[in-house]
């Protein structure tokens, strides 16, 4: 497995503007990631998406750190207000900037949910088909330019890997696939180490995070926790120092022959320089004990 890393772990530094979002692909090639994916671009005044896409595919290939993945919001249900066929022609808009940016996979969001004021039934198995049908089309449109697209276990509704595994399923096209992210489970109380095993026959890319956990039985930490589904008590951590199986979710991966790229995302409270870096040497050292097995 290659090490990669999200340029989602250093957006604290960006949006502070103590670095600008060009400058993370040399931090991370520095720190001694052997790849990078883009989260939601941050376009510089003045700049367009396609144009800035281009830059930053210019620096990765000066750098020598490849780009491999995109990842964009969408929603299938709430999106463009609510009007599907506008949400997937915005949506095919982002695999056109990810074409420019180079990068073999996609990542967009399914949905979040419902929005309020439905009138019908608000169940997952109610928006299946209309999501579905998002993610068919913009995969069909990706497929032509060479570009895997995917969901990943993201935004509640969508989240634990039964609900993921049913809508892979009812997409039902090679070119569509999962992002597994082994720590999101725990935002819709999944244990990672399970979820990952269901849903890696679909994994086109992966994610190594860790998260400190609280039970929510217990005080209300505070700053920098937020609620699982059911109310537990999360917040980011640097890998290793959590409560993610990582380890096990490792041997799940290794044993089941996935051989891509697992990207480091950080977004833990620490020092951002220091969480990402520690989390590349522990993931480093921990990928490491399981292909020694």
């Amino acid at each position: 497995m290659q090490i990669g890393v999200s340029s989602y772990s250093f957006s604290r530094l960006v949006r502070s503007g103590q670095m600008a979002q060009i400058e993370v692909i040399g931090k991370a090639a520095e720190i001694g990631f052997d790849a990078i994916e883009f989260s939601t671009i941050s376009v510089p005044e003045g700049k367009s998406l396609p144009v800035f896409a281009g830059e930053l595919r210019e620096e990765a290939e000066r750098v020598g750190l490849p780009i491999v993945n995109y990842t964009i919001g969408a929603d299938f249900l709430r999106g463009c207000g609510g009007d599907l066929q506008a949400e997937i022609e915005r949506v095919k808009g982002e695999v056109d900037v990810a074409e420019i940016l180079g990068v073999s996979g996609m990542r967009h969001d399914a949905s979040s949910g419902w929005p309020a004021d439905h009138p019908g039934p608000r169940s997952f198995a109610a928006a299946l088909p209309r999501l579905a049908e998002g993610c068919r089309a913009v995969t069909e449109y990706a497929a032509a330019k060479g570009i895997r697209t995917m969901v990943e276990n993201h935004g509640r509704f969508c989240q634990e890997s039964v609900r993921v595994e049913q809508l892979v399923t009812a997409v039902d096209h090679p070119n569509f696939g999962v992002l597994v992210d082994m720590a999101n489970f725990l935002c819709a109380d999944d244990e990672p180490a399970a979820a990952v095993g269901r849903l890696m026959p679909y994994a086109f890319h992966c994610h190594a995070k860790d998260f400190h956990v609280k039970a929510g039985t217990e005080f209300p930490p505070g700053q920098g926790w937020f609620q699982s589904r059911a109310g537990n008590y999360l917040r980011g951590a640097i890998i290793g120092h959590g409560a993610v199986p990582v380890l096990q979710c490792l041997k799940v991966m290794r044993r089941d022959g996935y051989d891509g790229v697992l990207s480091v995302e950080y977004e833990g409270i620490e020092d951002v320089l220091l969480g990402v870096q520690l989390g590349h040497d522990n993931l480093r050292r921990l990928v490491g004990m399981v292909e020694g097995q």
